[in-house]
């Protein structure tokens, strides 16, 4: 499912105009953005949080060259699924739809 189709389907069940369902989207999208970067978690009770976690300092390979660099500690934003939402996934899905190629 991609935004669209969650707009349309959202708009579909509640009635309220594509537009409007759109900017309430693209302004929640933002919000959570916005608080991660200020380094703020977002706890949807229910759904999940999006949060920041911290990745450590660490050695990588620079391939081509086959030199040793340091990564430097950084954050990374991340979303953890509530328990229910788990476990709502783990009873309805059989199987994973097939990959139609597009990495959105």
């Amino acid at each position: 499912m991609r935004k669209a189709d969650l707009v349309a389907a959202i708009s579909e069940k509640t009635g309220v105009p594509k537009v409007d369902v759109l900017v309430a989207l693209e302004t929640f999208f933002k919000e959570v953005k916005l608080s991660l970067a200020q380094g703020e978690n977002v706890y949807i009770r229910g759904f999940g949080s999006f949060i920041i976690k911290k990745r450590a300092k660490k050695i990588g390979r620079h391939i081509k060259k086959n030199q040793a660099i340091e990564i430097p500690e950084h954050f990374i934003p991340a979303f953890k699924p509530a328990k229910v939402f788990v476990e709502q996934v783990k009873d309805n899905v059989t199987s994973l739809p097939e990959d139609d190629g597009d990495d959105d």
